[in-house]
């Protein structure tokens, strides 16, 4: 019986149990917390692997794309089951990769704003209601649908010093001038206990390459600004082929203080924001299986950092 449940919605302590689960069950797993929000909820890590090549994956920057956390717990679920039973993973071997690479993940960034679109919080309760008050100020935005940020308004993925001044006013002359659910970038760059955890985290691994995990729209972006890392885009052409995704320039109003241009600009190495699914958030789970077997060929080859043998794709895009 797999531990991650892909069935119901990944609410904040439904993460965090799993994520404990998926420790206590293989020895290839290991976990921290590397900090709590400013409502006391945990943002955890899940690690695997040991190699030398490091990754982060991260996912739920916004609260309304949680879909995205399974994803990535499923992968190490998966990963994990294939090293202890010597198999493979999208046809890798896993005590290999698992050799060759350390996958650090941050399956929900926002736990937070998830517990307020996937309604463990309710009318009533002080939480909700202080929600309720910031999306008065954006009356067009559905709620608690339309919500993005966490539950002090911030939008996480508009909080990393990369053109952050730049984002503050695209947003603000878009309106987005307060804390509500979504768009809005905060009083500073890194001004979140969110973004100052993943931020110093990202620094202590010093990976190779991130992923960041979004919804939707099946695309994939891969450069910040007239950086353009050496290798980043055959990668994400190679991302688009497994996946059926299409390789695009970030749209100019999205195109600044995210999580990837962060890294993008400090780092120099390949990054890249995956926009999964099709639709409007948040996502129904009806596509999640589809979400999960576009993206794991992504998920595996990010680690490897090496282009793959597919002699027959392993993946249909067309495939429903």
């Amino acid at each position: 019986m797999p531990i991650v449940r892909t069935d119901v919605p990944m609410t904040a302590q439904l993460c965090d149990e799993t994520i404990q689960q998926l420790v206590q069950v293989y020895p290839s797993c290991r976990s921290e917390i590397l900090t709590t929000t400013a409502f006391g909820r945990p943002i955890r890590t899940l690690v695997i692997g040991e190699g030398p090549r490091k990754v982060i994956y991260t996912a739920a920057h916004h609260a309304n794309e949680w879909i995205t956390t399974p994803v990535i717990l499923k992968f190490v679920e998966e990963f994990a089951e294939a090293i202890q039973s010597s198999g493979e993973i999208f046809g890798v071997d896993a005590k290999d990769l698992a050799r060759r690479a350390t996958i650090y993940t941050v399956p929900m960034v926002n736990p937070d704003g998830v517990d307020l679109v996937t309604g463990v919080l309710q009318p009533g309760q002080p939480q909700y209601e202080g929600a309720v008050t910031l999306s008065e100020n954006y009356p067009s935005i559905p709620f608690p649908d339309g919500w993005k940020a966490n539950l002090l308004g911030v939008d996480l993925n508009l909080n990393y010093p990369a053109g952050w001044l730049m984002a503050r006013q695209i947003k603000f002359s878009q309106g987005y001038t307060r804390p509500g659910p979504r768009d809005y970038v905060g009083r500073a760059p890194l001004d979140q206990k969110e973004t100052i955890a993943l931020a110093g985290y990202t620094e202590f691994i010093d990976p190779e390459l991130v992923l960041a995990y979004h919804s939707q729209g099946r695309v994939i972006y891969w450069q910040f600004g007239d950086i353009f890392v050496p290798g980043a885009r055959a990668l994400a052409e190679q991302f688009a082929r497994l996946s059926g995704y299409e390789v695009e320039d970030t749209p100019y109003e999205s195109a600044f203080a995210g999580y990837k241009d962060w890294f993008i600009k400090i780092f120099r190495r390949p990054g890249f924001t995956i926009e999964v699914g099709e639709g409007t958030n948040p996502l129904p789970l009806s596509q999640f299986d589809r979400i999960y077997r576009d993206n794991l060929g992504i998920l595996v080859t990010a680690a490897v950092g090496l282009q793959l043998p597919m002699e027959d794709d392993r993946i249909d895009p067309e495939e429903d």
